[in-house]
């Protein structure tokens, strides 16, 4: 029956979630936390791991949940359901794009469905930041000054690099600092 659950959880948000994987992230967390297979530290982060990891996101979230739901068969379940949807849709509009595309309903819908994912993406930040900079557990002081320091000091150093070279660093780069930098402020 666990199966079957995940399958349609996550066949579910892969039918109706437009814009990639950050998109996704509010929806997700909402179904994985409301059914009790995680807590929000743990979603947390299956995030982290899901961006570090190759792979879109959404298959990376659903392969981690699954397998911490109900191991393998969990996995290929979950990660079957999220992209099965995609696999129809673009199989669709792949046979009708070029007249689909410059239909003006078409148009009309994609200039609906842009703000609600630019709100999505923006809530997904906005709980990431939350949950990096204001730990769950209240304490002294209420802001986590370590992770403020690294959020400021990669971002200076991405921002920085992107001013002076002309050209975005590329993000292996700016995860291997990272990790680096976690390393050295955390394991001391």
């Amino acid at each position: 029956m666990i199966l079957l659950e995940l399958f349609l959880v996550f066949f579910s948000i892969g039918l109706f979630t437009f814009g990639g994987g950050y998109a996704m992230v509010p929806i997700l967390k909402t179904e994985v936390l409301s059914r009790g297979w995680m807590d929000e530290t743990l979603f947390i982060d299956f995030i982290s791991i899901s961006e570090s990891t190759p792979g879109p996101l959404a298959l990376n979230m659903a392969t981690f949940i699954g397998t911490e739901v109900n191991g393998i068969s969990g996995a290929l379940v979950a990660t079957l359901g999220v992209m099965l949807p995609s696999i129809v849709i673009i199989m669709l509009v792949a046979a009708v794009f070029n007249k689909a595309i410059n239909h003006p309903l078409t148009q009309a819908a994609l200039k609906g469905i842009k703000p609600v994912v630019m709100a999505l993406i923006a809530t997904t930040i906005l709980f990431l930041l939350r949950n990096l900079l204001f730990p769950t557990t209240i304490s002294w002081p209420l802001i986590d000054i370590p992770h403020l320091v690294l959020l400021i000091n990669l971002g200076s150093f991405y921002f920085g690099y992107r001013f002076l070279k002309k050209k975005p660093l590329h993000p292996m780069i700016l995860i291997g600092v990272a990790a680096l930098a976690g390393i050295i402020m955390f394991s001391f």
